[in-house]
């Protein structure tokens, strides 16, 4: 049995996918690994670089697109390794970072899931270690205007937590989630909560997924010291719409169960219609 299962879920991410499964010798240099892509019906070719991607990866077809979450699972379902390292399409692991995750990820017996500092391309750091989403998350968000203005404010900085990480020069610390665009999980404690919740079909289900572990008695740890480069939005882009709208509505998912889940609260109806003002001036704006 090896030792890290890798989980890829492609949508057409045409090229990236080439370099994702590229750099997996040297992100996980020294383990024994496997890996699956799995493949939400791209219409792009680029489940091609699966097959040819050598013995290690295996190409897991799906007949139709059922989401990020759906197809994690699916690829859970396909692999044995007690560590699983789900990873999107459009990532390359630096040299070495696996191992680095997986030591903190063994080191704390409770913890459930670890993730990498995530880079742009140019070296930038992405805010991938955050704090749970709630009715400020979007003034306050990653790409929040007043997050931009105000980048050292204490609700800023408890929402985005990467920088303070890494000032901190410790191994890892405790977050409240990191990004599912990379991240180590433990099989025994994904078992546990039943996996990513399909019902998000695309964007928070990982925001959802670490809470979700929360409440089991897990914990979820940042790990500055490893490092994976991040192409932000390689399989959004080719349907831009889908994309918009599943956001807005993942994001009122996550609310409605975890923030105020009692079907009479008046939030509900604020988050619905603001969420749906932000999708309306999101797609107005990409026209």
């Amino acid at each position: 049995m090896p030792e890290v299962s890798v989980v890829v879920v492609n949508f057409n991410a045409g090229a990236a996918l080439e370099a994702t499964l590229g750099s997996l010798e040297g992100g996980l240099s020294g383990l024994d690994w496997d890996a699956v892509v799995v493949d939400n019906a791209s219409s792009d070719g680029s489940e091609r670089h699966a097959e040819m991607a050598g013995p290690r990866v295996r190409l897991l077809r799906q007949p139709r697109n059922g989401g990020f979450a759906a197809g994690v699972n699916a690829g859970l379902a396909a692999t044995t390794a007690p560590d699983v390292l789900i990873l999107n399409p459009d990532c390359s692991v630096d040299t070495g970072a696996v191992r680095m995750l997986r030591e903190q990820l063994h080191r704390w017996p409770r913890c459930a899931i670890v993730g990498p500092r995530i880079l742009d391309p140019d070296g930038q750091l992405q805010e991938s270690a955050r704090g749970d989403p709630n009715l400020l998350t979007g003034i306050f968000g990653r790409t929040g205007l007043l997050s931009r203005l105000l980048p050292g404010t204490r609700i800023v900085r408890k929402n985005l937590s990467s920088q303070d990480a890494i000032d901190s020069g410790a191994s890892s610390i405790v977050v409240e989630w990191v990004s599912g665009a990379c991240m180590l999980a433990r099989r025994t404690a994904l078992v546990v909560v039943q996996g990513f919740d399909e019902r998000y079909f695309l964007y928070w289900e990982d925001a959802d997924l670490c809470r979700r572990l929360r409440t089991a008695g897990w914990e979820t740890r940042y790990v500055p010291p490893a490092v994976v480069r991040h192409q932000v939005g390689q399989s959004s882009r080719s349907a831009p719409g889908l994309a918009n709208r599943e956001f807005h509505r993942s994001a009122y998912r996550y609310y409605v169960t975890h923030v105020v889940p009692q079907p009479w609260h008046p939030g509900r109806a604020v988050a619905w219609a603001l969420l749906t003002v932000r999708a309306a001036v999101k797609a107005v704006a990409r026209s």
